[in-house]
């Protein structure tokens, strides 16, 4: 344990891990808590190693649990050991996974051709994928006698996904905190109040009933109110690899504490909202899946454009909100991105643009483009979303 760990009591030390736990899916409550705290206790000073096999027990209630332990314990109690460590050579079953949800991802991607041909084409992209991937793997494997360095692997480089509760928690608030904070869109219907100012008829004669007929008790109503609807945006191309995990935990964050719809996009656009809400345990694989295996470049302004024509259309207003988390690189012409960013300004929606640098993109398209957006803001960690808060209404 680490000089930080060892300042903190054990029992506190215990809640933190056993919220990581929960958190990667396993079923490990109050009692599963005081026990694993039990038997810290009476097996005192003993090596790590020792808690480790005791909790294991303790805490993992099937295979899948037995299995995906040694990585969650290391991350946590032994982070000085996730980076700069050698990986085992060897086909895993992560990378397996990776690669059916790649293929996956670009045959739901590829709407604009026939079904027939997009399941071959991601087929095809995924096998040859696997077969450079294998070709590297071996050629790593030879050089270097049976073990490879750990290559940055959306599955295997977990140091920048498996966040500890307390962050987790601090994200949860934050995104909750933006969500009152977004200036509610008053409609034409009006609900009942106790602070309304305009007299309710017909439910103050509805009470009357109750008094003999006098309106003794009137009921009051007011504007009723909805939040902007907000959409979140996330590039997802190579230039983006090293900031997409982090933007789409903030992308999730928001569609579960406010409501927001949200797309990931390279070469074409895919909203993953119903993702980015469930709670399973495999969610985290499943979003950096989203993530991996995108070689192409980056269409900002053809995917800003199909969202407004036909993903959005209908919902994008005045009161609407469009977050956009990418690094500016565009393929598509320069003056097309002008063009899509004032398609949007046309139907109403305000446009904030999140970059993971400390300056603003400075392509030609941004520049061309920067009337159009209405705030630029970096995002690079929760100090930058703490301090973008502010600005967010």
């Amino acid at each position: 344990m680490n000089t930080l760990q060892q300042a903190i009591p054990l029992s506190e030390r215990l809640a933190g891990f056993a919220a990581l736990l929960r958190e990667h899916g396993m079923k490990v409550g109050p009692a599963e808590q005081r026990d694993m705290l039990q038997a810290a206790i009476a097996l005192g000073s003993l090596k790590l190693r020792t808690l480790d096999a005791a909790w294991r027990a303790i805490a993992c209630s099937n295979a899948r649990d037995w299995r995906q332990w040694p990585a969650v314990f290391e991350q946590y109690w032994l982070p000085h050991r996730i980076k700069g460590t050698v990986k085992v050579s060897g086909q895993t079953r992560p990378r397996r996974d990776l690669r059916s949800q790649v293929s996956q991802m670009h045959e739901s991607m590829a709407g604009d051709s026939a079904p027939g041909a997009n399941a071959h084409r991601a087929s095809q992209a995924s096998a040859d994928q696997a077969g450079q991937a294998d070709s590297d793997f071996n050629t790593l494997q030879r050089a270097q006698g049976g073990a490879s360095l750990s290559v940055p692997d959306a599955l295997h480089e977990r140091s920048g996904q498996m966040w500890l509760p307390q962050e987790l928690h601090a994200l949860t608030q934050l995104a909750r905190q933006i969500h009152q904070q977004l200036q509610p869109q008053a409609t034409r219907r009006w609900q009942t109040h106790p602070q309304g100012r305009r007299l309710d008829l017909r439910q103050t004669l509805r009470r009357s009933v109750a008094h003999g007929g006098l309106p003794l008790a009137p009921a009051w109503q007011r504007k009723r109110t909805r939040p902007p609807q907000l959409f979140v945006l996330v590039d997802v191309s190579r230039s983006m690899e090293s900031h997409a995990a982090f933007f789409l935990r903030v992308a999730r964050a928001l569609a579960q504490a406010a409501g927001a719809r949200v797309f990931v996009f390279h070469v074409q656009l895919a909203e993953v909202t119903p993702l980015m809400k469930s709670d399973s345990a495999t969610v985290q694989e499943k979003i950096n899946a989203v993530t991996a295996g995108f070689g192409a470049g980056t269409r900002i302004a053809a995917n800003l454009t199909a969202f407004a024509r036909h993903h959005a259309r209908a919902q994008l207003g005045r009161h609407a909100r469009v977050w956009l988390m990418s690094d500016g690189f565009d393929t598509d012409e320069p003056a097309q991105l002008a063009q899509a960013l004032q398609l949007l300004r046309g139907h109403g929606a305000r446009l904030t643009w999140f970059h993971p640098t400390r300056q603003a993109p400075t392509s030609l398209a941004v520049r061309q483009s920067r009337a159009l957006v209405e705030r630029f803001i970096p995002l690079a960690s929760l100090a930058d979303l703490a301090r973008a808060k502010p600005f967010l209404h």
